[in-house]
């Protein structure tokens, strides 16, 4: 696939990055293979992940194939870029179509980006993850190399303002020791596995994070270390339709 769109979009990126002052953060980028195809898992607490989640592959030089809702590839504006950059479109009245693309994808090489808890999560904790990420690793072949954001939340997340022309605000971007499904390992397991590991990245990214919240700003927080942000059982409330 010829990537017109892909390059350009990332120098606006990294020109917004310095504008911005953003101060961010990459560790274990080394986990991400320089060829061949692999599946990216990522927590997800902002509207803005796969911009961040996407520079966790740059140092090894990939360009990474989101799977995001296909109404983002009806928009006027965002749609063009989503088809230029390549990314996949999941209608989820109709999975089976995208989850045979992103498998196709991977055999081809390509590393395809996931969220596997399907929303943002509004109490900064790893929901419950979908199984898909695990299943598709395990069809294609490919290894799942686990992810966590942290900081991402403070310029825009949901149930918030968005503060997108917030300067100097620090972003982690965490990524571990891959994890190689086989076809006949329990889907179930292994993806209890991934969850264990997204959340051991984002505790870690949590720890290490550069900063603390004002008592103001104790939103960004999760409850269980003395935020404000909803408990998990009070975020589940919250999603129910």
């Amino acid at each position: 696939m010829a990537d017109l769109v892909y390059p350009p979009v990332l120098v606006a990126a990294q020109l917004m990055f310095r504008l911005l002052g953003n101060r961010i953060r990459i560790s274990g980028a080394e986990y991400v293979p320089e060829s061949g195809g692999a599946v990216l898992a990522c927590t997800h607490v902002s509207y803005l992940d796969f911009i961040y989640c996407g520079l966790g592959a740059r140092p090894s030089k990939r360009l990474v194939r989101f799977m995001a809702k296909h109404e983002i590839f009806g928009n006027r504006i965002a749609g063009p870029l989503m088809r230029g950059m390549h990314h996949i479109p999941v209608d989820r009245s109709a999975g089976q179509a995208s989850y045979d693309q992103a498998v196709d994808r991977l055999r081809a090489g390509e590393v395809v980006g996931v969220f596997p808890e399907a929303t943002i999560s509004r109490s900064f904790t790893v929901k419950e993850i979908k199984t898909g990420a695990v299943r598709m690793a395990a069809e294609a072949g490919v290894p799942v190399v686990p992810m966590a954001l942290w900081g991402t939340q403070r310029l825009w997340t949901k149930g918030r303002p968005k503060d997108l022309t917030r300067r100097h605000v620090p972003i982690s971007v965490v990524l571990g020791e891959p994890m190689t499904p086989g076809p006949d390992d329990a889907c179930e397991v292994r993806t209890k596995d991934l969850r264990a590991r997204m959340s051991a990245l984002l505790d870690q990214a949590q720890a290490e994070y550069p900063e603390t919240p004002a008592d103001d700003e104790r939103w960004w927080l999760p409850a269980h270390l003395g935020g404000t942000a909803p408990t998990p059982e009070e975020a589940a409330a919250l999603d129910r339709p």
